[in-house]
C-alpha cells in the first residue's frame, strides 16, 4: 500500500492536462471558425461582387460592409458563398463543428491508449486462462505486456491476490471482499479518466441543434422582413434570409448527428472496457475462492 498515492497524484495530472486542453480547443476552434467564415466562405470571388469593389476591398473589410455585402448575391453552385449567407451563426457551428471533431478523437487515443497494445478480448481470455491453471505470476506478466487501464486495473488486483495468499488473520470471503473492493478502487481511479470530455461532446449534441435553430429563426425574420417591404418584395434580403435560415438548419443538423454518433461510439468503446474489467475481476475472485474454499 506503500505506493498507493502514487497512481492518484498521476490520474490528476492527467486530469489537470485533460482540462487544460478542452480549455484551449474550444476558444481555438472558435476562432478557426470565425476565421474559415470571413477568408474562405465570404472570400469576394464568391460572389457577384463588381470588379472595383472586389480589387479594393479584402473578404474582412467586405464582412463589414453591412447593406452592401448583403446585397451580393454567391455565383449559381458556389457553397462557400451560400453558407456565407447563412449570417454570423454559421462560424459558431463551424467552430462547434470542429470541437467535436477535435474531441472524438482526443477521446479516441486516450480509450486506445486504456485498451492496451493488443486485444482486449484475447488479453482477458488469457488472463482467465492463465488463472484457472493457477498462475498468478505469468497472468501478472501479460498485465505489464498489454499495459493500459484494464491491464493496470486487473494487475492490481492479482497483487492483492498475492497479499491475500499470505494474509493469515482473515478468511477466505474477506480476503475475496478484499481483492474485489482493491479492484473497485483500481477501477475507480482509472476509468473516469475515459470520460472526461465526453460531456463536452453531449452537450454539443443540444447546443448545434439550439444554435441551428437560433440560425433558423433569425433568417425567417429576415425572410419576412423581405415580404414586408412595400410595394414588390425585396427578392434579395428575401433570398438572404431563407439561406440563412435553411443554410443555419442544415450546419446545426449537422454538428449534432456527428455529435451523436460520436459519443455513442465513445460510450460503447468505455462500457466494454468496464465489462473487460469486471469479468477479468470476477474470474480472480472466482479463482482465489475456488482454490482455498
Amino acid at each position: 500500500m506503500a505506493n498507493a498515492p502514487k497512481p492518484t497524484t498521476v490520474k490528476k495530472e492527467s486530469s489537470t492536462a485533460s482540462n487544460l486542453f478542452a480549455t484551449l480547443v474550444i476558444p481555438i476552434c472558435l476562432i478557426i471558425g470565425i476565421s474559415l467564415f470571413i477568408f474562405v466562405l465570404g472570400k469576394p470571388s464568391n460572389f457577384n461582387v463588381p470588379p472595383d469593389v472586389a480589387k479594393n476591398n479584402s473578404a474582412v473589410s467586405l464582412a463589414f460592409y453591412n447593406d452592401d455585402t448583403h446585397s451580393f448575391l454567391p455565383h449559381p453552385g458556389n457553397y462557400g458563398g451560400m453558407a456565407y449567407k447563412g449570417g454570423f451563426i454559421v462560424p459558431i457551428l463551424i467552430g462547434m463543428l470542429l470541437m467535436v471533431f477535435v474531441f472524438s478523437i482526443e477521446r479516441l487515443i486516450v480509450i486506445g491508449k486504456a485498451t492496451g497494445k493488443g486485444s482486449l478480448d484475447s488479453f482477458v481470455k488469457k488472463i482467465q486462462s492463465l488463472l484457472s491453471a493457477g498462475n498468478i505470476q505469468a497472468a501478472a506478466a501479460e498485465c505489464d505486456k498489454q499495459e493500459g487501464s484494464v491491464a493496470n486495473v486487473i494487475k492490481s488486483g492479482l497483487k492483492k491476490y498475492g497479499e491475500m495468499e499470505v494474509e493469515a488473520n482473515m478468511d477466505t470471503d474477506q480476503k475475496c471482499l478484499a481483492i474485489q473492493k482493491d479492484i473497485e478502487e483500481a477501477t475507480s481511479l482509472e476509468m473516469p479518466m475515459l470520460e472526461q470530455n465526453l460531456t463536452i461532446i453531449a452537450t454539443l449534441v443540444s447546443v448545434g441543434t439550439l444554435m441551428g435553430l437560433l440560425g433558423t429563426v433569425t433568417g425567417m425574420i429576415k425572410a419576412f422582413g423581405g415580404l414586408a417591404n412595400s410595394g414588390a418584395p425585396d427578392q434579395a434580403a428575401l433570398a438572404t434570409g431563407i439561406s440563412e435560415a435553411l443554410i443555419n438548419t442544415a450546419t446545426g443538423i449537422s454538428t449534432s448527428t456527428l455529435a451523436i454518433i460520436m459519443y455513442n461510439i465513445l460510450t460503447s468503446k468505455i462500457d466494454k472496457l468496464t465489462y473487460a474489467i469486471d469479468e477479468a475481476g470476477f474470474s480472480i475472485i472466482q479463482t482465489y475462492a475456488s482454490t482455498h474454499k
